[in-house]
């Protein structure tokens, strides 16, 4: 009879984040503090030593900013907003950075020439909104400022529905890269794919733009279209026309492979820890006793809430730490560990990655790794093991910062690194990806070494400029590769790598499943 276990447990907190605040832990595995301008003696002597810096930024600002009848109140109103959000970075980013280095990055959002300003022109709301996001973006990949347009738009993606394309994306560089198309959207249906960089929407270049902008452009009425110009490793840049809708995202989804329950999660809303309940119920109701194993697919998942990856982790195990949470500061550390209950109930588990599967996805796949309760298998992961938490300001907007570093079970840091999987299995190139494997001056073939390294080529976390360096000693476990070939296709779409673990687990063991192949570390 199907159970339904209680939620994950906090082992320990340490004066930790405000996991239950007023909107939890939020888009890319974040959380949400409440807005505090009472700063402690340690921040205030941190302001103290700041005025110097935030007089230079003030120069410029005055510089820039249009005056006005309300021009004294306004600046003030501004300045505050620009010296809570300095203290809260000093104080909760991941890193320590000096005052003189975020103060220059704001200036020079400021005086970009892609702003090309003229002093005196510029509304006092545009200015600080620029400098906030310049002096956000020099972090890392994932830090931003927040408008109050794009603060509330956030909050609604987190709820699963919302309109546009229906694509999880970053900056790298001048381009807006795809870290994973979202199942059944019309992104999906176009065929981006994990890793495309986006440099122009409707024909105007991206360069110049901040994360947000990029994102605001690509939303819109439902019905309307958007030309997307793409680039992909190995193809020529192309043009696709993609339709807008209102996205309903169904975060989980099942059926059944024979005597097998096929599981996938699309990424981590609200949805996921109601929806992995209702398919365990649903595929032990129909198999019962003759349930031979579940395959869990986080392929491409972009990951999500914070607080869906630990329910998602703790549906399959029994005891023991799901993740660790570290910041700069020792306070900020957290644990978090599973109660007891395993909804498969100990059968063979078999969790599918790939270099598309990020953050929350990351989170799921190294607990079940390391407590050795599934085998990993498929392509090493995106490598994006920060977690970014949300502060309202208390004038406007909000600051997304990365505040702390996912640690794993054993340990292991996740950043710029990713989950290595046991079993590696080097997909198949697509027709685009053979036509630029062949030299068109000659129209032979390249050689396979050459067109091995182009087909498994994704940009991940450690390629985006900006990113944060990975922690610890860099180990490279060995582990057994197949290629793709050697698996049968399932389903419509031909899904070889689900037909691998579908052999997996109807093998009797790992070892007997990579015997059939030859030998252990199969090519």
């Amino acid at each position: 009879m199907f159970e339904r276990k209680s939620s994950f447990r906090l082992l320990y907190v340490i004066a930790g984040l405000a996991i239950g605040a007023s909107l939890g832990p939020s888009l890319s595995s974040c959380s949400v503090t409440g807005t505090n301008s009472n700063y402690s003696d340690s921040e205030l002597g941190q302001l103290a030593s700041s005025l110097s810096h935030i007089d230079r930024f003030e120069k410029v600002y005055k510089k820039y900013v249009v005056a006005g009848p309300k021009d004294d109140k306004t600046r003030a109103r501004n300045m505050d907003q620009f010296r809570d959000a300095l203290m809260r970075i000093r104080y909760d980013y991941v890193r320590d950075v000096p005052v003189s280095d975020l103060v220059d990055s704001a200036i020079e959002g400021m005086e970009s020439s892609d702003q090309n300003f003229l002093p005196g022109s510029v509304e006092p709301s545009l200015l600080i909104e620029v400098a906030l996001d310049k002096m956000l973006s020099s972090l890392d990949p994932h830090s931003s400022y927040l408008n109050p347009i794009e603060f509330k738009e956030m909050r609604v993606s987190n709820k699963g529905e919302f309109g546009g394309l229906g694509i999880t994306v970053t900056m790298e560089g001048d381009y807006v890269k795809v870290i994973s198309p979202l199942e059944g959207t019309p992104a999906f249906r176009a065929g981006l794919k994990p890793g495309d960089l986006i440099s122009h929407l409707n024909g105007e270049a991206i360069e110049g733009k901040s994360i947000h902008n990029a994102v605001s452009l690509m939303r819109g009425k439902p019905g309307t279209y958007i030309r997307l110009t793409i680039r992909r490793v190995g193809v020529k840049p192309f043009d696709v026309d993609i339709r807008r809708a209102v996205i309903k995202v169904k975060s989980v989804r099942w059926h059944l492979e024979g005597d097998v329950g096929y599981v996938r999660v699309v990424n981590f809303t609200e949805k996921v820890a109601s929806g992995i309940d209702d398919a365990m119920e649903s595929i032990t109701d129909e198999l019962g006793d003759r349930l031979a194993g579940i395959v869990l697919d986080l392929r491409s998942n972009p990951g999500g809430l914070l607080h869906q990856s630990l329910t998602l982790s703790d549906a399959f195990l029994d005891k023991g730490i799901i993740v660790a949470v570290k910041g700069r500061r020792s306070e900020s550390q957290q644990v978090f560990e599973a109660e007891r209950g395993d909804l498969a109930r100990g059968l063979p588990l078999v969790v599918l990655i790939n270099p598309g599967s990020a953050s929350a996805s990351e989170i799921v796949a190294a607990a079940m790794q390391d407590h050795q309760r599934a085998t990993i298998m498929g392509q090493r992961s995106f490598g994006k093991g920060s977690v970014q938490t949300i502060t309202p300001l208390p004038q406007e907007g909000a600051l997304r910062l990365t505040t702390q570093l996912y640690y794993t079970p054993a340990g292991r840091s996740i950043q710029a690194r990713g989950i290595i999987p046991d079993i590696e299995i080097i997909p198949m190139p697509t027709q685009k990806e053979k036509i630029s494997q062949v030299d068109p001056k000659q129209n032979i073939e390249m050689p396979k070494d050459k067109s091995s390294e182009i087909t498994t080529q994704r940009r991940r976390e450690s390629d985006l400029p900006g990113a944060l360096s990975a922690v610890g000693e860099d180990t490279k476990p060995m582990h057994p590769t197949l290629s793709e070939a050697k698996c049968k296709p399932v389903g419509e779409r031909k899904d070889r790598t689900l037909g691998c673990a579908l052999m997996l687990i109807n093998a009797e063991s790992r070892a007997s499943f990579l015997a059939s192949f030859g030998n252990s570390s199969s090519n």
